[in-house]
């Protein structure tokens, strides 16, 4: 069998193999692999075993992630395990675990151990630990990428097939993209950072490292959702996998804005990546990225580094030996930042949002390198700090611009380097970027990690609703890429379908703005079948954005092709006097591209 969650969990419930042998499997392949920079400590195994074997009492079909094994990065408490955030000096033994790790325990998943990091979570190196650098199983001369190398190793390698990391500036998706694997950067909230070492608390999140995206959301679901325990954390619903969508736009960067240090190979397999976005059907429009660059400038040049001060400053004051040389001189900065910084930086910094909003005007996704290029752990221990910083190129403004992000596997270099993309979308969009990215890998049929395991084929989602979900039908301004699509996507909607009305409606552009179409029921048989989208939005989102609607439009039920009724748009009858009927074109997207092209 390949070795995702997914196929586990299903080998599992089969009995086939238990959650034991599983979770033994990883203790030895632990030790035949033997890097002990890879994991800081580990659990007892016959405890796990235990825990593993206990789980054979439960049922198997309400655990997600039935018998699982999990590395946690060693920022997120564990009980019963140290949290040393890589610094001896640190260390506390918690008593609890993390919100995240209780969460992925209830959903049966199984602890193996903490993972190795950069100190403090501050680097995107994975080299500024004591406990050693884990070696890249991709090409033993790459860093391994930080800071949550640990973790990212450990999925690349099939020690686990699961693994959290954190992410303030890219930790969850640089690592991801050395070791060829998939790393899920959520929304900020998503998950709770309650038990988790702050780097930057404002904006750190736990993230989720796996060999395909349908398992990182697999942890996603079971971890989302709000905590008592985190001021930080946010009700923000969490919506399924859907289709892939229709007339996808993805933005990239305006013609020499990218950076790539020199790195013709990296160059070289960006353009190759958007062409294959091109062959999926996706459309490809220009934006500007400058200020997204000085976003990423602030991070580290403005007031953010004080919240990395704040956690270490009493180890500072007592043992600022016990603190990694390159940590300590990038952190003591913070010190030295005034009330004054703090608030100029704060004002720059929304107006910054502001232009990143309208930036994803008419478009799904932002798709960039996930890092500009690959740097050997020579080089980095010769240039540690301005290697660094550019590996964070297109990372660093993406948390303080409240994104979520998806970094996907995109080639294996001609010198055997792994290059990646990251899809970025608003905050809220989680699922979107998934049900996008997930396509793209396995279009490139490349092997998951550095054990060259096939990707296995896309599992097919059912299209129906499903839970307390209700299906919406749209036919404007709320499609797919269209000006108010994002209204759906904030509510967590996912798209069920594309589909057709009955010959029973008559289609109208009403004068509204942003343009809308009003569509109106007629005799059956004498009018046209109009295109639409099916959505399905959780019975709770379906009332907030019903309630939103704004007259001549209301909802109704609109009868489909097949003889299906499902809740959807409408218009009062009186507001198409005078105007245009549209019905010809069959639906609002076309009738809205002849009106541009005009």
């Amino acid at each position: 069998m390949t070795e995702t969650v997914a196929a586990i969990v299903a080998a599992h419930r089969a009995g086939t193999v238990s959650p034991a042998q599983t979770v033994a499997r990883s203790f030895q392949r632990i030790r035949d692999h033997n890097d002990p920079a890879i994991f800081i400590s580990l659990r007892d195994e016959k405890e796990a075993l235990a825990e593993a074997e206990a789980l054979t009492a439960k049922d198997a079909a309400r655990l997600a992630l039935y018998g699982i094994p999990v590395a946690v990065k060693d920022n997120i408490d564990v009980a019963g395990l140290s949290t040393t955030a890589a610094c001896p000096a640190f260390a506390y033994s918690p008593s609890r675990d993390a919100t995240s790790v209780a969460r992925l325990r209830a959903a049966g998943a199984i602890i193996i151990g903490k993972t190795n990091l950069d100190q403090f979570a501050t680097g995107l190196v994975g080299v500024r630990s004591p406990y050693g650098i884990p070696n890249n199983p991709m090409r033993g001369d790459l860093i391994p990428g930080g800071s949550s190398s640990g973790s990212a190793v450990a999925v690349s390698a099939g020690l686990v097939p699961l693994a959290l990391g954190t992410d303030t500036a890219g930790s969850g998706r640089v690592p991801a993209m050395f070791n060829n694997i998939v790393g899920l950067k959520p929304s900020l909230g998503l998950i709770s950072t309650a038990g988790v070492v702050p780097a930057c608390r404002t904006l750190d999140c736990v993230s989720v490292f796996s060999l395909c995206v349908d398992d990182a959301m697999t942890a996603l679901a079971a971890m989302a959702g709000p905590d008592g325990a985190d001021p930080f954390s946010r009700n923000r619903p969490l919506a399924q996998i859907s289709a892939f969508p229709a007339d996808l736009k993805l933005g990239v960067p305006r013609d020499g804005q990218l950076i790539f240090f020199g790195d013709k190979a990296s160059e070289a397999a960006y353009s190759d990546a958007l062409k294959r976005w091109t062959a999926l059907g996706a459309t490809l429009v220009g934006f500007d990225l400058e200020p997204f660059y000085e976003t990423a400038r602030l991070l580290y040049e403005g007031p953010w580094v004080a919240e990395r001060y704040l956690v270490i400053r009493d180890l500072l004051a007592s043992s600022p030996e016990a603190i990694h040389p390159v940590t300590r001189e990038i952190t003591v900065a913070g010190a030295r930042l005034g009330a004054a910084d703090t608030f100029a930086a704060l004002y720059r910094l929304q107006a910054l949002r502001k232009i990143s909003e309208r930036a994803f005007a008419g478009i799904d996704a932002l798709v960039l390198p996930t890092a500009p290029t690959a740097y050997s752990t020579a080089q980095v221990l010769a240039n540690p700090i301005e290697l660094n910083s550019r590996l964070g190129t297109y990372t660093n403004f993406v948390n303080l611009l409240d994104l979520g992000g998806l970094a996907l596997p995109a080639a294996i270099r001609a010198d055997d380097i792994p290059f990646g993309i990251t899809l970025l979308a608003p905050a809220g969009q989680d699922a979107k970027l998934a049900s996008i990215g997930r396509v793209f890998h396995a279009d490139t049929k490349l092997t998951m990690g550095a054990r060259h395991l096939p990707l296995p084929p896309l599992a097919n989602f059912p299209v129906g609703v499903g839970g307390d979900e209700i299906a919406i039908a749209v036919v404007g301004a709320h499609l797919s890429g269209m000006a108010l699509n994002g209204e759906l996507m904030a509510l967590g909607g996912r798209l069920l379908e594309a589909a057709r009305t009955a010959a029973d409606y008559r289609l109208y552009a009403l004068d509204t703005t942003p343009p809308k179409p009003g569509m109106l029921r007629v005799e059956a048989g004498a009018g046209s079948s109009i295109e639409l989208e099916v959505w399905a939005l959780s019975a709770a989102a379906f009332g907030k954005f019903v309630a939103a609607i704004p007259p001549p439009l209301s909802i109704g039920t609109v009868r489909l092709a097949d003889g299906r009724g499902v809740k959807g748009f409408i218009v009062e009858p009186a507001a198409v006097n005078g105007a245009r009927d549209i019905s010809a074109f069959s639906g609002w997207r076309a009738f809205m591209a002849e009106a541009a092209a005009g």
